[in-house]
């Protein structure tokens, strides 16, 4: 296969190769150095062939989600299970004395629970509920407000001689 040549890329396996590293998170620049051609012309071959933009679609679309759920499982909290190598030990006596001691590993499975993150939830609030959580929120004030003097302001019209008291 020669480098580039766009029919290659047209064909399922070309495809399957496309819509995997769009999933492995590779960005258009280096898919297109993986294919041996220019950033520009990928994005020339995905304005030409339908086929070739919808499965780098695909691929990101798969990512896009997996991150997502990754994201919501932080902000939830959630149970897995752990496999950890443990030392199981055997001791044979014979009249009271020890006679053998065998030490094998054994994988023991632990289940865990991954608490959940203030900042993936904060993350997802502000992104899914901005009117909410955003960092700055507007407030619309209507009506009308009478304000009074403070203490300050009669003192200084008090020195100036000011007549209105």
């Amino acid at each position: 296969m020669a480098k580039g040549k766009y029919e290659y890329w047209l064909t399922s396996d070309g495809l399957l190769k496309l819509e995997a590293w769009a999933r492995d998170g590779l960005t258009d620049e280096q898919i297109s150095c993986n294919i041996g051609i220019a950033a520009k012309t990928l994005y020339e071959w995905k304005k030409q062939y339908s086929k070739i933009c919808e499965a780098l679609k695909r691929g990101k679309e798969v990512i896009d989600i997996e991150v997502e759920n990754a994201l919501l499982n932080n902000a939830l909290g959630y149970d897995y299970e752990d496999q950890v190598v443990s030392v199981k030990k055997v001791v044979e006596y014979e009249n009271g004395k020890r006679v053998k001691e065998i030490s094998e590993p054994v994988i023991v499975t632990l289940r865990k629970h991954k608490p959940a993150e203030t900042t993936a939830q904060i993350f997802w609030l502000k992104n899914r509920k901005p009117d909410k959580w955003r960092d700055k929120q507007d407030v619309e004030v209507s009506g009308s407000m009478k304000m009074q003097m403070s203490l300050l302001d009669d003192m200084i019209q008090q020195m100036r001689g000011d007549p209105h008291e």
